[in-house]
């Protein structure tokens, strides 16, 4: 449940001395080094999240209600606890309700409520009595049909989402099955190389839910045209097969507890609840659960909250030996190895993604990705040069070359699959590659990558500048913030994005200087930021907008601004707030998340850079 105690502000009147800056980095960082595992690398740990609750609870009830009652008593209970106060559900206990996450509330209400082992059950029915009114509200109407709508005309012509949630409704007997619209399953047939040529109604990433959604629809709703349904009961073996073919090991389809959920109620749904992909999933669900009764949206973000640590502890330069006493994996090299041997080195069932990249996470659901591929390939360079790390490096780099679209963008999984979100290309991701192409092709030995480099790097400078708002900002793909307007977050894109402009010294460049004067426009009257200007300043959104400005060495006022954004931080660090995050990650879809560490993360980060430069930084550069 949202809080809506205002939270102290931190006092940024005190001024900004070597001596505080030492000690609020010293705890920011001992911190960050105490959450690591008992491997020495960092896990993490993402919010429990109400929309993934909601369609594990729907899933478990799909499959068998009495073998799964306690686990669907444990998530009914979860979800009634955690309504907010306007009688909607947020994607995580401190989210705003949305109309999406609340329909798959009730959806889970309704249809675990009659397998939970709940001895008053007045409770739910109280609780479903509550969302009605901000279900009807949200909707702009009364009824079903009302609710589908709305869900429809939230994402518009991507159905990644809006199919799965209207599914969902329609299984727990919420919205008639007429309101949901038909994916055409029987496209998963076709080659996987011809994907990208046949305009798929979902992002390339969704294939198994195309899959499992169509295959439901068909069956308990089917289309009245007979030759679509001879063809898609023709069809029916051969996308089971490859549904199959593209489950992990672990049965989590990207470790995401949501499409793994849509897939495995789909399934059952249709009748195939005993089908090897029900149970894999199943079992992933089994394995996901909190303690709490909750699931969160993912599983782990390992390597890439490890990649992000790497990073920002080099950002004071100090590196990052030493930081374990208990054996190799946690020194420089034990670092190195652990991210090597992340690499992928066949060909992606899932994607078809060539060798050479990165997932988010070790575990078997991940698939290759721009921001993690140039993540790890940044930290890798921050660890040091060796032969290994070269050759890896070599075949990062090529994979990003090969996934960077014509446009000159990059986009998250796939090369050129179409218009929706993550298969096209957008700012963050691709200012997050030209770092990584940069920071490798200054090393001698790997000179035979120049050429494609500079092109690379110009195309991908060109896209910026086109993508680049007429006020100075920039907008990202996988970051929003639910306060402002269409959850949109500038502050997250600008930053990242002139991070790139700083890394190959394009501070001055006329883009550039209007990044830097946005983000120092839009910093809030008490010296932090948020997603846009005026919303409520976060650990998070100050960190990387202040890190950003400390190289901003030419724009009328930037040094005022990063030395007030450093006071708002240390503050934080002293009062010890600085480790309470905020709902600022997309998932995907405006699913919202947050993770645990992202706002220590950040604050290591933009302290420590300020106080390399403080130490010894080029002169100007002083963050005062």
């Amino acid at each position: 449940m949202i809080s809506q105690t205002l939270e102290p502000q931190p006092d940024t009147r005190r001024p900004l001395t070597r001596e505080r800056l030492e000690a609020a980095y010293d705890r920011a960082r001992s911190h960050l080094l105490s959450e690591r595992d008992q491997a020495g690398f960092w896990v993490g740990e993402l919010a429990s999240s109400a929309l993934s609750t909601a369609v594990a609870v729907c899933a478990l009830a799909l499959v068998d209600r009495q073998r799964f009652a306690p686990l669907i008593t444990g998530g009914v209970r979860w979800l009634r606890d955690h309504q907010n106060s306007d009688g909607g559900w947020g994607d995580t206990v401190i989210s705003f309700s949305n109309i999406s996450t609340s329909a798959l509330c009730h959806a889970a209400l309704v249809a675990g409520g009659k397998a939970a082992e709940i001895s008053s059950p007045e409770y739910i029915e109280a609780s479903l009595h509550r969302a009605a009114p901000y279900l009807e509200g949200a909707a702009g109407g009364h009824g079903p049909q009302a609710l589908a709508r709305a869900i429809r005309a939230r994402y518009g012509k991507d159905r990644t989402f809006s199919v799965p949630i209207l599914s969902c409704c329609a299984l727990s007997g919420v919205v008639p099955w007429d309101e949901v619209p038909e994916l055409p399953f029987e496209l998963a047939c076709l080659p996987g190389s011809v994907y990208k040529w046949v305009n798929l109604p979902v992002v390339s990433y969704a294939l198994p839910a195309l899959i499992a959604l169509g295959i439901v629809r068909y069956t308990l709703h089917s289309t009245r045209n007979p030759a679509t349904r001879a063809l898609r009961q023709k069809a029916l073996p051969g996308a089971l097969r490859k549904l199959e073919s593209l489950q992990p090991a672990n049965g989590g389809f990207l470790e995401a507890t949501p499409l793994t959920s849509f897939v495995t109620m789909s399934l059952a749904g249709a009748g195939f609840a005993d089908h090897p992909v029900v149970r894999k999933g199943v079992d992933f669900l089994v394995n996901s659960l909190r303690s709490d009764g909750s699931w969160p949206i993912d599983t782990n973000l390992s390597t890439w909250v490890t990649t992000l640590t790497i990073n920002a502890l080099c950002e004071a330069s100090e590196g990052v030996s030493g930081t374990s006493s208990d054996g190799r994996s946690g020194t420089t090299d034990g670092l190195r190895h652990w991210l090597i041997d992340q690499q992928y080195r066949s060909v992606h069932p899932f994607t078809l993604a060539a060798p050479g990249g990165w997932g988010w996470t070790p575990l078997a659901g991940a698939v290759p990705d721009a921001d993690d591929t140039a993540g790890a390939l940044l930290a890798l360079r921050n660890l040091g040069v060796t032969e290994d790390s070269r050759r890896a490096a070599a075949a990062g780099l090529t994979w990003l070359l090969e996934l960077q679209n014509r446009d000159g963008g990059w986009p998250t999984f796939c090369r050129g699959w179409g218009y929706l979100p993550f298969d096209r290309s957008s700012t963050d991701i691709t200012a997050h590659a030209l770092r990584a192409l940069h920071a490798w092709g200054t090393d001698p030995a790997l000179s035979h990558f120049s050429g494609r480099l500079r092109r690379a790097i110009h195309n991908g400078f060109r896209f910026l500048e086109r993508h680049q708002r007429p006020d100075g900002s920039w907008l990202p793909l996988w970051f929003g913030n639910q306060h402002a307007p269409d959850d949109v977050n500038p502050t997250y894109g600008t930053a990242r994005v002139l991070a790139a402009y700083r890394d190959l010294n394009m501070h001055d460049t006329a883009p550039a200087c209007r990044g830097w004067q946005w983000l120092i426009a839009s910093r809030n009257s008490d010296g932090g930021w948020g997603g846009t200007p005026g919303t409520p300043s976060s650990v998070e959104e100050t960190a990387l907008a202040t890190e950003a400005l400390l190289d901003c060495r030419s724009v009328i006022g930037s040094a005022e601004a990063a030395s007030r954004g450093l006071r708002w931080l240390i503050g934080r660090v002293e009062d010890d707030s600085f480790r309470r995050p905020s709902p600022i990650g997309f998932y995907f879809a405006r699913l919202w998340y947050f993770e645990k560490l992202y706002p220590v993360i950040f604050t290591v980060g933009a302290l420590g850079r300020a106080l390399r430069l403080m130490k010894g930084g080029p002169a100007g550069s002083h963050p005062d």
